[in-house]
């Protein structure tokens, strides 16, 4: 049997993609890894967002996807800025123009660890994990 390990991408239907790369890109940046007329990758490091032109799902309450960025705060901010309705602190979760939800979660707060060559790629000034982080890792046996 495998052992998962990881995830490697997460691929999110859109109207359209065009569109879906300015408004992701007006809170958070991003390089592409390719793009195609109906199709984009947004690379994050060793991993990447695939949007898909054509939404075919209804939006849902359950269905999200969590965002890991350097600076929750500076996301909340712009999205607050963009007129996308967002509590004033803790969590941080909206939903995108085509009905994607979208849960933001500050690198330094959460066990999800890059290797260090990415991380010094993605963030040359570094990024430490806050106590709670590090104690959730050492308690899985994954450093800290």
């Amino acid at each position: 049997m495998a052992r998962a390990i990881g995830i490697n991408h997460v691929a999110l239907e859109v109207g359209d993609v065009d569109e879906a790369l300015d408004w992701y890109g007006r809170f958070v940046e991003f390089e592409l890894r390719g793009r195609r007329p109906t199709m984009a990758w947004i690379d994050l490091g060793d991993q990447f967002i695939a949007l898909s032109a054509g939404r075919r799902q209804a939006p849902d309450d359950g269905r999200h996807f969590g965002l890991v960025v350097d600076d929750k705060e500076a996301v909340r901010a712009a999205v607050a800025a963009m007129g996308v309705e967002v509590a004033p602190s803790g969590h941080l979760r909206f939903r995108d123009p085509w009905g994607n939800a979208i849960e933001v979660v500050d690198y330094r707060d959460v066990q999800f660890t890059k290797a260090a060559e990415v991380l010094a790629a993605l963030a040359p000034g570094g990024l430490q994990k806050t106590a709670a982080a590090r104690e959730e890792l050492a308690r899985k046996g994954l450093g800290g």
